[in-house]
């Protein structure tokens, strides 16, 4: 029989575990699983878009802001993209932002959150820069405009507030969040020559976007708006606002009120959003932003956007949707002339 190893007196000597195959196995083991889990993580999809921006070519809190920091965010939480910038650029009713988009041509990590108010603008100023000179990306979301008012107001329902503004159209002012050729500008004009008041009697203050509009309504300012659904969704839910109409031709989703023309009035009209990026892109960077739009529109994060805004899918890619744009400038460059609303 063995004997017992002792210190000198007795003592018993510790011996040590032979470790050597086992913490050999245990290095196997992890490199057997890096070699199975490396190729999985470098290789399932597209890597995230990087360093992408998104302009926004009014103050914060209109249609174009939340339809940009609502992509950013989808964008980001499903990984389809970075963490995303946005930032805001305001200036004559969005044509300081489409200046600054036209300008960095060839720059394949920028956006501009834009749509019909960017098309009024174009085609009621005197400007030489227009869509075409932008890379179309898509046409995301359709909304209808809503006629509001502030809680306190005594125009309990659409009608009461169309006979006040026919009886006196100069006494009673329209708010909107768009200049000349806007949406929300285009819709009260119809809304008035529907009504049977000449657009040349329509007292029209324009604000910079719908945040602005929002404290100008909330302050008593002006006697009505007419804006974005989504725009003043908060507010409406919190019963700061009363929608007493929308624009579209079916009711929308959570707002009980009717449409123009079951109160009467024979309007149908919608507001359109979507997303440019500067001309001159390579076809690979042209190619990644379309990507990454389209996968972002198949989410259900994205989905979750629209019904929480009232907003209606209305996808538009790429060469499709600057035949749309080109279109819609035509049709609002009539609309205008036929209201006598023309400045150039």
């Amino acid at each position: 029989m063995a004997g017992t190893a002792t210190r000198p007196g007795g003592a018993p000597i510790a011996r040590r575990a032979r470790r050597g195959p086992v913490v050999s196995l245990v290095v196997v083991l992890v490199l057997a699983l890096a070699a199975v889990v490396v190729p999985i993580v470098l290789t399932d999809g597209p890597r995230p878009l990087s360093d992408l921006r998104i302009l926004v070519p009014n103050p914060p809190g209109g249609g174009y802001d939340v339809t940009a920091r609502s992509a950013a965010k989808v964008l980001s939480d499903t990984g389809i993209a970075g963490p995303v910038e946005v930032f805001n650029l305001s200036g004559a009713g969005g044509i300081a932002g489409l200046g600054r988009v036209e300008g960095e041509a060839g720059n394949g990590r920028l956006l501009m959150s834009m749509g019909l108010g960017i098309v009024g603008a174009t085609a009621s100023r005197g400007t030489p820069l227009s869509l075409a000179g932008t890379t179309p990306v898509a046409r995301l979301v359709e909304e209808s405009e809503i006629v509001v008012v502030p809680a306190d107001s005594p125009y309990r329902d659409v009608r009461a507030l169309l006979d006040a503004w026919r009886a006196g159209p100069g006494g009673l002012t329209a708010g909107g969040g768009s200049s000349v050729g806007g949406p929300d500008h285009l819709a009260t004009m119809l809304l008035a020559e529907g009504t049977g008041i000449a657009p040349a009697r329509v007292r029209y203050v324009s604000y910079e976007g719908g945040g602005p509009l929002l404290a100008a309504v909330l302050r008593g300012e002006v006697g009505f708006a007419v804006s974005g659904v989504g725009e003043f969704a908060d507010q409406i839910g919190s019963g700061d606002l009363r929608v007493l109409a929308v624009t579209a031709g079916e009711r929308v989703p959570g707002l009980d009120v009717p449409t123009l023309r079951e109160s009467g009035v024979d309007v149908e009209f919608s507001n359109w959003r979507g997303l440019v990026a500067p001309p001159g892109l390579p076809d690979a960077d042209r190619a990644a932003l379309a990507d990454a739009v389209s996968a972002m529109r198949d989410t259900p994060e994205w989905r979750q956007v629209l019904a929480a805004n009232g907003w209606r899918d209305a996808w538009l890619p790429g060469a499709d949707f600057a035949r749309f744009t080109a279109a819609e400038n035509e049709r609002v460059e009539h609309v205008l002339g036929e209201l006598g609303l023309r400045t150039r």
